[in-house]
């Protein structure tokens, strides 16, 4: 049986780009990720102490990864832990590795940005973030570069594809 103790949750390493390319194009459902530019932001992410990238393995195989991020903020009266990505290998869900990747950042946050909450956009998994303690809180707007709103129906839609992942 998988359980969350299967699987090894660590910070990546440059060494995690193949996998995690791969994994980054399952998540993506707005824009197809080219190489040269996850390759810049991933170089940007692994040099920045305020960025939090976590993969998980199991066996030697990378199943699911989290980046996340701790950011000043005015309205919050102290830094703020933001989930920008997190995916889970659809195999793996339910088998709480999710919840596992969300308590290693939070505690993180807390721990090195001393984060007073923590938040994420998505339209997704809901059930999945309110049974780990968020709550709905605000609705999501965005613009791409070129001044097009985006929309549900529209071109560039939410880029979660976290699914039901208890």
């Amino acid at each position: 049986m998988i359980n969350s103790q299967t699987f090894t949750i660590r910070p990546a390493a440059t060494a995690d780009a193949d996998d995690l390319f791969r994994l980054a194009g399952l998540l993506a459902t707005s824009a197809v990720p080219e190489r040269p530019a996850f390759d810049r932001a991933l170089a940007a992410i692994l040099a920045d102490r305020n960025q939090r990238l976590l993969v998980a393995a199991a066996g030697g195989d990378l199943v699911g990864y989290l980046y996340g991020l701790t950011h000043p903020s005015f309205h919050a009266n102290g830094p703020i832990g933001w989930i920008e990505e997190l995916y889970v290998d659809e195999q793996c869900r339910g088998t709480g590795l999710g919840r596992r990747l969300m308590s290693d950042f939070e505690q993180w946050a807390a721990d090195s940005g001393e984060a007073v909450y923590f938040a994420v956009a998505t339209r997704r998994a809901g059930e999945f973030y309110r049974s780990i303690g968020y709550a709905e809180s605000a609705g999501y707007f965005k613009k791409v570069r070129n001044g097009r709103a985006a929309t549900e129906e529209g071109a560039e839609p939410d880029h979660d594809a976290l699914g039901e992942i208890t």
